[in-house]
């Protein structure tokens, strides 16, 4: 039987943090056992709870993420990381990488490319724990960041992940949105914008709500989802 993985969050938005939380918690193997939006708090933790996998962002209050990193690489801490970021410039990747993670994701996270990278982990955790020796193939598996024959996000048909992530940018702020209002701001069809929407709200990344529009008739509001809703 494989064990739970303990999970750690460092996240500098509590909300978001919380949303990692519930998907994460969603998923067989996995239990988060502590979460921190802070460098100092994040530190402390990772002492005390000693997580087996890290989820971290870049961007703290009071310092970097990739400091954490570093500290528990100088540590000797056992636990692995997944590096979740805004960060689009070349340094932090390569500091990433140098650091060892695991996966490095960029916001906005596609939860579905974070069930990925949990299941891959969780997969890989099973294969080490149940060889005695390493060849070659399995090296190169291990090694492996993005496997050619790995689903891309895993998207239904009639979604793309250019207009999807065109979609998610338009929630980084808590605003409410329709979807001819959506379609608007990424230059689409209310249709178009609408079949996206409701992706979305099915990942559990929106809401949803119904008002009344200039013309009388109810309209969907969409808005981003905030835990306890």
């Amino acid at each position: 039987m494989t064990s739970v993985v303990e999970v750690m969050i460092i996240e500098d938005d509590l909300k978001i943090a919380q949303l990692h939380q519930r998907y994460i918690e969603q998923l067989d193997g996995f239990q988060v056992v502590g979460m921190a939006t802070t460098q100092a708090d994040a530190l402390m933790q990772i002492d005390i709870l000693q997580p087996q996998l890290v989820i971290l962002d870049v961007f703290l209050p009071d310092g970097s993420g990739l400091d954490i990193l570093t500290s528990i690489r100088s540590s000797n801490h056992s636990c692995d990381v997944i590096l979740v970021t805004a960060a689009r410039d070349v340094d932090t990747l390569q500091q990433a990488m140098r650091g060892g993670v695991v996966d490095y994701l960029l916001k906005p996270v596609i939860f579905t490319r974070l069930e990925m990278a949990l299941k891959k982990y969780l997969e890989q955790k099973s294969q080490l724990n149940n060889v005695s020796d390493l060849d070659q193939g399995l090296v190169d598996k291990m090694l492996q960041t993005n496997s050619n024959d790995a689903p891309k996000a895993r998207l239904p048909k009639g979604i793309d992940s250019v207009t999807l992530d065109k979609i998610r940018a338009l929630f980084t702020q808590a605003i409410s949105l329709t979807a001819e209002e959506a379609g608007v701001q990424i230059g689409a069809s209310r249709t178009t914008a609408r079949r996206y929407l409701e992706y979305l709200i099915s990942t559990g990344e929106l809401i949803a709500d119904l008002h009344y529009g200039t013309v009388g008739r109810p309209e969907r509001s969409y808005k981003r989802a905030v835990l306890g809703r």
